[in-house]
């Protein structure tokens, strides 16, 4: 059985395919405050950002004949953000931390710990985005897209082009450097 996908702005979709200003103005406004939001967990700044918010809406609409909705028009948008948002960094040449044979062979082992370690945090939303901020940039963007853009290791390697050893380590290492930020948080103000 095929996965059908109701797209409840399809309407908005179809005006914009036919050049509506007012269509694309009302999807911008939809869709604008989440892609923003998604651009800025990845880049980590407001201008880069909001640049490539704009760039993804453009190539959107511009690109909207090739929507063919086997999804909605906000998973569409979102995929266009990320991408957006990861070539970005690429160009920027980010580093990715690289890894020994040793670690890789490690990381199964070093999640179970983890797993049994983690302590439960209750901590308001906001205090919890400064924390994630304060991240390495291959830290904050692989904890991103796994907690926050719901991928998987897999995905994460294909998006970024890194193995899934290197997502899951790069994953363990933002979870432990994120509950360090947030301890020292509380450690301020206790």
């Amino acid at each position: 059985m095929e996965a059908v996908y109701v797209d409840q702005h399809s309407g908005l979709v179809a005006e914009c395919r036919q050049g509506n200003q007012k269509a694309q103005f009302e999807l911008y406004r939809l869709y604008s405050k989440s892609m923003f939001n998604t651009a800025m967990r990845i880049v980590n700044h407001t201008d880069e950002a909001a640049d490539i918010l704009q760039e993804a809406f453009l190539d959107a609409f511009l690109r909207i004949a090739d929507f063919r909705q086997e999804t909605t028009f906000g998973l569409w948008i979102k995929r266009i953000v990320i991408n957006k948002a990861i070539s970005h960094l690429r160009k920027k040449k980010m580093e990715w931390v690289g890894l020994e044979d040793e670690q890789l062979n490690n990381v199964a082992a070093e999640e179970n710990e983890a797993k049994d370690k983690d302590e439960e945090l209750q901590l308001q939303a906001e205090e919890i985005r400064k924390a994630i901020q304060l991240l390495p940039g291959g830290y904050r963007i692989v904890l991103s897209l796994y907690l926050l853009e719901g991928y998987d290791h897999e995905e994460i390697s294909h998006i970024l082009q890194i193995s899934e050893n290197t997502s899951r380590t790069q994953f363990l290492r933002a979870k432990r450097k994120l509950i360090e930020n947030i301890k020292k948080h509380q450690n301020r103000y206790n």
